[in-house]
């Protein structure tokens, strides 16, 4: 053994060749900490140490590679001066530059997940073997920054100046076949033979076979490109880039202009332009929103797995009503393996839902996602049926039948009869109590909410919802469900609207009344879209549903009298007694039509305006800044109202689930930590302007006392983090 760490060891294998391997003992994974950096840093030296050495390769014991940096580290570090940033990532660079430049031919076997951080190292080696179950990438846009450890300089000069710009400006992720085809690696193979792929690759450089050398020049030197060339390939890029990106996140033209500024220079002269301005890009404000975001996830993650650990599996799973909510649950449960019982009280309906998750699987099908083989055996994983026959052996059942809270009970009520001791059962509702559905059953504490989003295979986040007799039991054996789905579980308590519903309502309101004092609704849109939110509000409220949004309002309505109570008609009444129900009905605020893909198409319709007449004030015009107040003032408090009320249990599961639920523009880290930002005291004097249109835009008295206190939620998120969840526990 030539040397042994904690993360990684160095062993011979034979003739001078050694093998490099990452296995951290303290983690499930490996990933680039500065324990781990020290240690490669002293392996790489003792390498080139050796008076005989002819080649290494680097190897994983973990099912993955590396996952990347930790990101948590590299947080810390952004909290430093620009001048040390960009000095901490040189000095970073010297270990994998004293890897790229070993005497001898050196290869990564690739055996799983190598991002960031982890597959810059993978491109510090002269060659790379990729399993064919692997996935490599450098996804750091998606933080606010770029590659920072020499990717943006190693990857355009290895493939091509037009396939860099994608993977790094657009932070995507490459399977095997795609990073073959572009050069990325150099071989794939099955995966148990990715070491051995890999051996052979250093003896055949050793042989004379390949030339090892003049690969290691290529990425080290300039790009080899005519200045014309050069100018055509990066300025055409820049149009592209920008529109992806959106004014909102800098980093992927940033990353454009860095790799554009240093493909003239030798390696050592372009780590020092892409170190620079990675550091620029660190202390920007939605690099640190983005940090945050990633850093929340991981606490939404720790806090889930402490359920899934107590969580007995569910083997079988069952979804009452098999319209599009029902096929899309049938479908989403399938995919991941958790076999399905599709039940309805009408044939047709079950066809639908079948015709719901086939369509879904066939675009997987068209766009190479899966092969007919995996098709056939989840559409298997499927079995429709009329009766509770085969009820008995399910673990858990998902009820997604309309909203309507006797119709629930009844068909609640007679699925329980037909369960086993002990399984759960579960309300896909996104309004009514799961307390009150509860004082239908025997066994109320086998009985919470499982609120998806829709689209469901699309909408990451699900709401576990915990009623007033709900047992911890069954919100772990929920919450374990949802991961094995693939979705992201947010535990909340009960109230009218749960969590994200009962946020995304007072920004509804603050749109109504911006429209009943003369706003135009086609501008509110465009100003918060442009503002980062997926639609504008008028085209959230017709995606959703008019006919939907109207009863979730008079939930919220009765819940919440003192703010959410309506004066007269309000522009959802209005739409609802228009039948103007939106994408479903052909006409909202806008009018559709199907596109040649069978897609809603949104189109004008002049004749809103005057169907609109008495709900819709007097023109006015209203500057952008003040839409976003009247906007996100009342979206925000209601948030921090969740958070005091104990509905959401830390500021971090707050922020994640309205940006996975509802659409929050990520750039902002949350509606909490846009709090933050802007700063609560400067926050509540804003508010203050519009303290005329009612309590929706009144502070509570904790946000005013945090306030005058300077104290942050972000304070509050890694409090929660270090306590961890009470009610998980």
């Amino acid at each position: 053994m030539l040397y042994q760490g904690q993360s990684i060891r160095v062993e011979a294998v034979d003739s001078g060749i050694f093998r490099l391997v990452f296995d951290n003992q303290n983690e499930s994974i490996n990933k680039l900490d500065q324990a781990t950096l020290g240690e490669l840093r002293e392996a790489v030296t003792r390498l080139g140490q050796q008076s005989e050495l002819n080649g290494l390769i680097c190897t994983s014991a973990k099912d993955c590679f590396i996952v990347g940096a930790d990101i948590r580290e590299f947080n810390q570090m952004f909290a430093q001066s620009e001048e040390r940033i960009a000095s901490a990532l040189l000095d970073m660079n010297q270990i994998f530059n004293a890897l790229e430049d070993l005497p001898c031919p050196t290869v990564t076997a690739i055996n799983g997940i190598a991002l960031g951080g982890g597959f810059e190292l993978c491109l510090s080696t002269d060659y790379r073997v990729m399993a064919e179950s692997a996935k490599i990438g450098l996804p750091e846009t998606k933080l606010g920054i770029y590659p920072g450890w020499g990717g943006s300089i190693r990857l355009p000069r290895l493939i091509g100046v037009d396939n860099a710009n994608e993977w790094i400006c657009g932070g995507v992720e490459k399977r095997a076949p795609a990073a073959l085809a572009e050069g990325a690696v150099d071989a794939v193979v099955p995966v148990d033979q990715v070491e051995a792929a890999a051996l052979d690759l250093v003896r055949r450089c050793n042989a004379g076979d390949f030339d090892y050398r003049m690969r290691r020049e290529e990425k080290t030197s300039p790009i080899k490109l005519s200045q014309m060339e050069m100018l055509m390939a990066f300025e055409s890029a820049k149009g592209v880039v920008a529109a992806k990106a959106g004014p909102h996140y800098p980093a992927p033209m940033a990353a454009l202009k860095t790799m554009q500024k240093h493909a003239t220079l030798p390696r050592d002269k372009a780590l020092e332009v892409e170190g620079k301005g990675v550091a620029k890009l660190a202390k920007s404000p939605v690099t640190h929103a983005l940090v945050g975001l990633f850093v929340k996830d991981q606490m939404v993650k720790k806090i889930t797995g402490k359920y899934s650990k107590q969580a007995a599996p569910v083997h079988q799973a069952a979804v009452l009503g098999a319209g599009i909510m029902g096929g899309g649950v049938a479908y989403q449960s399938a995919s991941k393996g958790v076999p399905i019982l599709m039940k309805d009280i009408a044939e047709p309906a079950l066809e639908l839902g079948l015709a719901e998750a086939s369509k879904l699987l066939q675009g997987q099908l068209k766009r190479k996602r899966i092969d007919s083989v995996k098709m056939a055996q989840t559409l298997n994983r499927i079995t429709p049926t009329l009766s509770y026959g085969d009820f008995e052996r399910v673990d858990l059942v998902v009820e997604a039948v309309v909203e309507h809270p006797q119709i629930k009970k009844s068909v609640l009520a007679e699925a329980e009869k037909h369960l086993k001791e002990g399984a759960v059962l579960t309300s896909n509702t996104s309004t009514i109590s799961i307390s009150e559905l509860a004082k239908a059953l025997q066994q109320p504490e086998n009985f919470c909410g499982m609120h998806f989003f829709n689209p469901v295979h699309r909408m990451p986040l699900v709401e576990v919802i915990r009623g007033e007799h709900t047992s911890e039991a069954t919100v772990a054996r929920t919450v374990g469900y949802a991961k094995a789905m693939g979705k992201t579980p947010i535990v909340v308590n009960d109230c009218p609207g749960f969590f994200v519903n009962r946020i995304l309502f007072p920004y509804f309101y603050g749109f109504s009344a911006l429209l009943r004092d003369g706003a135009d609704f086609r501008r509110v849109d465009k100003v918060m879209e442009g503002f980062g939110w997926p639609m504008g509000p008028a085209y959230l409220l017709d995606v959703v549903g008019i006919d939907t949004a109207h009863h979730a309002s008079q939930v919220m309505a009765a819940g919440y009298p003192d703010r959410m109570t309506q004066q007269g008609e309000d522009i959802m009444a209005r739409m609802f007694r228009l039948q103007r129900f939106g994408q479903k009905s052909g006409a909202g605020f806008y009018g559709y039509e199907t596109d040649a893909r069978g897609k809603p198409k949104k189109l004008a319709d002049d004749s809103i305006d005057e169907l609109l007449q008495g709900v819709v004030g007097e023109a006015r015009e209203f500057s952008d800044e003040e839409i976003i107040q009247r906007m996100m003032i009342p979206l925000c408090i209601e948030t921090v109202r969740c958070l005091e009320e104990g509905i959401v249990s830390s500021a971090a599961e707050a922020d994640m689930a309205l940006i996975m639920g509802a659409g929050f523009p990520p750039y902002l880290g949350g509606p909490l930590h846009y709090l933050d930002q802007l700063g609560l005291k400067a926050f509540c004097e804003m508010a203050q302007q519009f303290s005329a249109l009612g309590p929706l835009y009144q502070p509570t008295e904790k946000m005013q006392a945090m306030a005058a206190k300077h104290e942050t939620y972000l304070g509050l998120a890694l409090n929660a983090s270090a306590q961890g969840n009470s009610q998980g526990n």
